[in-house]
């Protein structure tokens, strides 16, 4: 699965086994070394299969977790249902006033929080930081809206008639995250979706559950110490089969959420739509930047590098097509490959790392399988193409990890493998003779979910922001594709999903519309 990682580690191991007591953090975040796996609004609880939580730097074992079982789901929606009046019925700034101490509290955690994410994820713990940065600023967000999401005065066609439009909560939400951002995702739809008056149930990958029980752990306190119903915002990991499934042909569920493959969402969008319910979907992305022969080369380099090597290529904004002018394509992919080189592996916990691993096993074999087939289709790798040697990350300790090297392969956009997704660090370099080829070939996936222009021509800027330019969702110019600003609504076109979270007015996909008609006349 690319983001959705199959259901595995499915054991429990003694205690003596875990690595648990090396990181002081997970205790100050309220884990154990066995932990339930569910929050159903009034207890935790799990009754579920036992799933092992792995660090993927290491392969150390971190953590026990027992899973939610459906009777432990049902319960999730039965106390969501109970806390829904009383939650809806408040208003929309004292909604706002929670979501601003889960920030709050979310701050207080942050290094931990933080930490837990680069354990357990993989990414690095500047990013890991970030990510949790991310949740707290879209607290901050959701509490200046809450003080200002509009309805409208519309003007009536007959005489002493006004029209209002007005705003309710949807009901009840269900949040499917993924592997790759265990903490924003879920904070980007739970702040937003709280303050418009909405219960929530999270189902998190269950590669990640540390992470998701921690960050419900610090949602719940906040709620209880309001004398807020818990069942307001439930959780249950899960295996898909087990609780995935059964969360999207929910009918009681009025939203559902889903982050992961495009595959899995293309399931979501028809069962869901099947009952007329809502989604947000955020899937696949096959995302490109051009580098036009005008642009700032100074510039371009660290944002191209980022973006295809941040996060070890599994952001679902990674750079995966790279377009270069052939005006600069010698100078600048020359750049590049020696910046590649500058990358080493290192603990991501460790300061100053700039690699971590992939997050799986199988993300390595989607690695070493991708790139034998770049290889039999004609690409020629420029830089990495093989995992890490052990005996490279022997004396650091890692000699059991995930690590892959970062790769740039030049290719040809007549290769199938180009228009796919790999969620892995995979990067095609492909030379471009002019802008409307490059335009062409950003467009020519299935995906539409992130993509940058580097130019310092007017021209080409409105031309890459208009009709005839990019299809994407993200449309950056003189920035990488890696990445999102809140403020905005983030998300893609095409089977990327068409769903909006975060800012801009994403927050009506939570809330339902209503036109009412006022006659304040004697006719």
């Amino acid at each position: 699965f690319v983001r959705n990682i199959p259901y595995q580690n499915v054991r429990h191991l003694s205690a003596n086994s875990l690595a648990f007591d090396k990181y002081p953090f997970l205790e100050r975040l309220g884990l154990k070394k066995d932990n339930l796996g569910c929050w159903n609004g009034k207890e935790w609880v799990g009754n579920g299969q036992s799933y092992t939580s792995v660090n993927p730097s290491t392969g150390e074992s971190i953590a026990n977790i027992k899973m939610g079982s459906v009777d432990d789901y049902e319960a999730c929606l039965k106390n969501m249902e109970e806390a829904q009046e009383s939650w809806m019925m408040l208003p929309v700034p004292k909604r706002g006033e929670i979501v601003r101490q889960i920030g709050l509290r979310l701050r207080d955690f942050q290094e931990d929080l933080g930490a837990l994410i680069s354990l357990e994820m993989g990414k690095i713990k500047s990013e890991g930081l970030g990510e949790v940065q991310e949740y707290i600023d879209m607290c901050d967000l959701a509490v200046g809206m809450s003080r200002q999401i509009p309805g409208q005065v519309l003007p009536s066609e007959r005489e002493d008639h006004v029209m209002l439009e007005v705003w309710n909560p949807l009901g009840k939400v269900g949040i499917i995250s993924a592997f790759n951002f265990p903490c924003a995702v879920h904070g980007w739809n739970s702040s937003v979706s709280l303050i418009c008056g909405n219960t929530q149930i999270w189902k998190g990958a269950s590669s990640v559950s540390l992470v998701t029980i921690a960050q419900t752990k610090i949602m719940t306190d906040v709620l209880l110490d309001n004398n807020i119903h818990g069942g307001v915002a439930t959780m249950c990991q899960g295996s898909g089969s087990t609780v995935g499934q059964r969360l999207i042909d929910d009918k009681r569920l009025n939203l559902i959420s889903f982050t992961g493959s495009t595959a899995i969402g293309k399931d979501v969008a028809s069962n869901v739509a099947g009952r007329f319910g809502r989604t947000i979907l955020e899937l696949g992305g096959n995302n490109a930047v051009i580098v036009m022969d005008d642009a700032d080369l100074n510039v371009a380099l660290p944002s191209c590098l980022f973006a295809a090597a941040g996060t070890a290529g599994q952001r679902c904004t990674t750079l995966r097509r790279l377009l270069v002018h052939e005006n600069i394509y010698d100078e600048f992919v020359g750049k590049l490959v020696n910046a590649y080189g500058c990358i080493k592996p290192g603990n991501p916990l460790t300061p100053g790392t700039l690699l971590g691993p992939v997050h799986t096993q199988s993300a390595i074999k989607e690695y070493e399988d991708g790139i034998a087939e770049i290889v039999k289709q004609g690409g020629k790798i420029l830089y990495g193409g093989k995992r890490i040697e052990k005996s490279e990350l022997e004396p650091l300790g890692l000699e059991n990890g995930n690590y892959v090297w970062p790769t740039l392969v030049e290719s040809n956009n007549n290769m199938p493998i180009v228009k796919e997704e790999l969620f892995v660090p995979i990067t095609h370099v492909l030379k471009i003779k002019n802008f409307e080829e490059a335009v062409e070939i950003n467009n020519n996936t299935p995906f539409g979910l992130s993509s940058a222009i580097f130019t310092n021509s007017m021209r080409n800027t409105f031309k890459w922001l208009g009709p005839k330019g990019s299809e994407c969702g993200i449309i950056n110019v003189n920035n990488g594709c890696s990445g999102a600003e809140i403020g905005g609504a983030f998300g893609g076109e095409k089977e990327t999903g068409a769903g909006r979270e975060s800012g801009s007015d994403s927050w009506k996909q939570y809330m339902r519309r209503g036109t009412c008609s006022i006659n304040y006349g004697n006719a």
